[in-house]
């Protein structure tokens, strides 16, 4: 396989031997060699798998759901699962964790990596932590953190520790008891605490810190972050795009800057609509109330254009692990806005093919080969999960950075 010398970062070669199970090698064989999964984390917000999992609507609401669901699984290998406090636990020691596991469950099943949103945020938090002193708010996000990872460790071993801190302390659209906190403890003081937490109950999980803002105040969070020795596994970047397409420029602009600190950067949240753009004017997104936002012909051949244009420069970098757009669908899409990949009747839009022939095509690895005389087989391709098949057998591999030559038995 030939690709460009800018994706030699995302592929590798190994060499295997394929022997029988006498240990005696396969030689001059034809061989099948499939990949199944990226190791690349292509992702979706996708809460309508907690309506599939827990078959919790109506017949006809979950055979739509379905539908819905097994579009996404076409395509995409990773989901962001809701964790808004205010939602998951509306009612004191009552959270939705049942469903969230069902959910959780379901997409790891089908080998899809799952990230919690978020533990710590000030917007949808608890409405009852208003009743508490600042102490007892802050007792109150340590016992959920503990709770919420303990109890989706295996399944969820991926969160949004902490969201949106550049703003969290000024926030000023309502009262809300984590702004409290985060008065009396300081950015970098309330990242500390809740990352300190997160790690203890979950030592091994992935974790983010996550913004909506790129200017140069996420940078310096991010800085006195890592300065007050705090660990980082990656760098969330929101990409809210409802106010035009930030372009190649601006794109590779941010990356740049992100990049200064050498952790993988996630775009956590990405959204290019496929109807009209929100205007300039409008300085908080939630500000833009509309009865309807179309998706149009004419507008989704942009979106098209665009989602091509971006997951490829962001595929393209060396530090980028992980692209989730925020909206897989039109139907329930935040602010209504047509962001989603397809439509409110589950009709694929032109930049859902894009994207599937890009991460299913371009980006993937499928190839016949033959065994040489020793049994062996020399595979270049994109790092992800792969299965051989031959004589009706079927065999998985990784193929990862490591070139060491792995034996396979069928």
């Amino acid at each position: 396989m030939r690709q460009s010398n800018r994706l030699a970062h995302r592929m590798n070669s190994k060499t295997i031997k394929l022997v029988d199970v006498s240990g005696n090698p396969i030689v001059r064989e034809e061989i099948e060699i499939k990949q199944t999964n990226h190791k690349f984390l292509f992702g979706s917000g996708i809460f309508d798998v907690i309506d599939v999992a827990n078959k919790n609507v109506s017949a006809n609401r979950l055979a739509f759901q379905e539908a819905k669901v097994e579009k996404f699984l076409d395509v995409f290998n990773a989901a962001t699962l809701p964790f808004y406090w205010g939602m998951f636990e509306p009612e004191k020691g009552k959270p939705r964790t049942k469903e969230l596991k069902e959910a959780a469950q379901w997409l790891k099943e089908r080998n899809v990596t799952v990230k919690g949103h978020p533990l710590c945020w000030h917007t949808l938090t608890a409405p009852w932590l208003l009743d508490m002193s600042n102490e007892e708010i802050l007792e109150a996000q340590f016992a959920r953190i503990e709770r919420d990872v303990l109890d989706f460790k295996g399944l969820i071993d991926m969160w949004d520790v902490i969201n949106e801190v550049v703003i969290m302390p000024i926030f000023d659209k309502y009262d809300n008891g984590i702004t409290r906190i985060s008065k009396d403890l300081g950015r970098v003081g309330i990242i500390k605490e809740m990352f300190a937490k997160t790690r203890e109950i979950n030592p091994g999980a992935t974790l983010l810190l996550n913004d909506f803002n790129t200017t140069i105040n996420y940078e310096i969070l991010i800085d006195g972050c890592l300065n007050a020795g705090i660990q980082i596994d990656a760098i969330g970047i929101q990409s809210h795009q409802h106010q035009g397409y930030w372009g190649r420029e601006k794109l590779e602009e941010v990356l740049e800057r992100f990049s200064q600190f050498g952790l993988p950067l996630h775009f956590t949240e990405n959204t290019l609509p496929s109807g009209h753009i929100m205007p300039a004017e409008i300085v908080d997104l939630n500000d833009y109330q509309i009865p309807e936002w179309p998706s149009t012909p004419e507008f989704e051949e942009r979106q098209a254009k665009e989602v091509e244009e971006m997951y490829s420069i962001l595929f393209e970098h060396p530090l980028v692990e992980s692209i989730t757009n925020w909206s897989f669908s039109d139907d329930g899409a935040w602010l209504g806005a047509p962001a989603g990949f397809i439509r409110k009747d589950n009709s694929p839009k032109p930049a859902y093919e894009v994207l599937k022939k890009l991460i299913k095509g371009d980006w993937y690895t499928n190839i016949t080969t033959k065994t040489d005389d020793a049994g062996m087989v020399s595979i270049e391709g994109f790092l992800g999960d792969y299965e051989i098949l031959y004589g009706g057998k079927k065999v998985n591999f990784k193929l990862d950075k490591d070139t060491d030559t792995e034996q396979v038995v069928l």
